[in-house]
């Protein structure tokens, strides 16, 4: 839970509506960590012991699970050392701390979900579970049968051979191709280094599906809860 003023944690955990909430700590009913508060200016954290008439409140986080189309030049951390914008900057009006789950490179474009559920991170992002991710890609000249063969037995990176992935080419643009790429694993600029391994360099990159869930027409920048069908079909 993020900080929040008192009144608003009352009414988040179901004791009473806000306004209500505001009369109870008025009436000296509310103590938090043993102490009364009769301040609406108090702000509370998940640490806090919080108490209404004696009996102990507590606030079950509600579990957010939300789809980001990320822009190039966000980080897809909760925090950057260097300063640089996340993808968390892109999302307000929640107020509880999201979590990326996976991530997209600096320089990549599209689909990320957040959520506050480590079960869920865990479910979307361990190997184990192979979720498919499909990204779409522009890349410097247009693939042969033989390298795309290659492409799709798997390739030797660094010091690791890659799963079987596929790629599709979706149009030639002037020297260059529109492909898709479908992968289910995560290493660090794989999809680049897979292109750059067959001889072609990425020059655009954005991820346009995750398992079932499909970026469509979602504007960059922008953010959406995830619905209940699509959260039942990622289960």
């Amino acid at each position: 839970m993020e900080e929040m003023r008192l009144q608003k944690f009352l009414a988040h955990a179901g004791v009473a509506s806000r306004r209500m909430a505001e009369n109870y700590i008025k009436q000296g009913r509310v103590a938090v960590n043993n102490k009364i508060v009769t301040d609406m200016g108090v702000v509370v954290k998940n640490t806090d012991k919080i108490t209404v008439d004696g009996n102990l409140v507590e606030c079950k986080e509600e579990k957010i699970y939300i789809m980001l189309h990320k822009p190039t030049g966000y980080v897809s951390t909760a925090r950057d050392q260097f300063g640089r914008q996340t993808v968390l900057d892109l999302v307000t009006d929640i107020n509880c701390r999201l979590y990326p789950v996976g991530r997209l490179d600096y320089d990549t474009s599209g689909l990320i979900i957040l959520s506050n559920d480590g079960d869920f991170t865990y479910r979307l992002t361990h190997p184990k579970h192979e979720i498919k991710k499909v990204y779409e890609a522009l890349i410097s000249g247009v693939p042969q049968k033989n390298e795309i063969k290659m492409f799709e037995k798997g390739l030797k990176i660094e010091d690791y051979i890659t799963s079987p992935a596929k790629i599709h080419i979706k149009n030639v643009i002037g020297n260059n191709a529109l492909v898709h790429i479908t992968i289910h694993e995560g290493k660090n600029r794989q999809v680049r280094k897979m292109c750059e391994a067959i001889g072609h360099n990425v020059l655009t990159l954005k991820r346009i599906s995750i398992g079932p869930i499909a970026l469509g027409d979602l504007p960059e920048g922008k953010w959406r809860k995830l619905t209940a069908s699509e959260l039942k079909s990622l289960y």
